[in-house]
């Protein structure tokens, strides 16, 4: 069963849990579908199964107590940390991803916590490179909780209003609009995904893009 059907099928005091958990365990840097979880929970809001403003808070929560965890994690592992799950789980933190988290700190700093909320890729690194690259807590702090509430919060919210748009044109039997709201939000996501992973270096991003930009600010700055 994936994690939307569990969240799905649970009773509405275990949504809530599930998604403070999942999305906890993610963002300390273990490879979970937390933004699907967000959102499976986000619908059911909509639909009046759960209320979106419990969803949200422990959406963010999750979100900052789980990076904060593995802040403290990377801060006393160190790079060693990642070289040793790098050699275990190469298909998530292989050589080439723990360079492209690593340039996007030292490019951007602090700010790499806050905007890596919304890739994927550095949502797993946010926290324990922030503490392997020794940035200073409160800089991470700052980041973090500013990130957690954009991103969870923000989503939480945008897919509550969406589901509620989606249940309005189907009682109308409006497909057609239907159907070119969720290609339009289709197409903008994609593009400000693409360009995020191109302004972070991400992989997918076109080459040399990442590599040709000086490295301005460094972590602990």
């Amino acid at each position: 069963m994936h994690i939307e059907q569990w969240i799905d099928g649970a009773p509405p005091g275990a949504v809530y849990a599930l998604v403070g958990l999942i999305i906890g365990i993610e963002s300390l840097g273990i490879p979970l579908p937390g933004e699907i979880a967000l959102i499976a929970a986000g619908m059911l809001a909509s639909k009046g199964t759960v209320n979106p403003a419990l969803v949200a808070l422990c959406a963010v929560a999750g979100a900052i107590i789980g990076d904060s965890i593995g802040y403290s994690i990377g801060r006393k592992g160190g790079k060693p940390l990642f070289e040793k799950l790098g050699r275990k789980f190469p298909r998530h933190f292989g050589p080439e991803h723990v360079e492209t988290a690593e340039r996007a700190f030292h490019k951007w700093g602090m700010w790499a916590v806050f905007f890596g909320r919304f890739i994927a890729l550095l949502r797993i690194f946010a926290g324990p490179l922030a503490g392997a690259l020794r940035m200073p807590y409160w800089k991470f702090l700052i980041a973090n909780v500013l990130g957690g509430v954009a991103w969870a919060g923000g989503t939480t919210v945008a897919v509550y209003y969406v589901g509620k748009a989606v249940e309005k044109y189907m009682q109308g039997f409006s497909y057609v609009a239907l159907g070119l709201v969720l290609v339009g939000g289709g197409v903008i996501g994609l593009v400000i995904k693409r360009r995020a992973a191109r302004a972070f270096g991400a992989p997918g991003a076109a080459e040399g893009e990442a590599s040709a930009a000086p490295d301005r600010v460094t972590a602990g700055e």
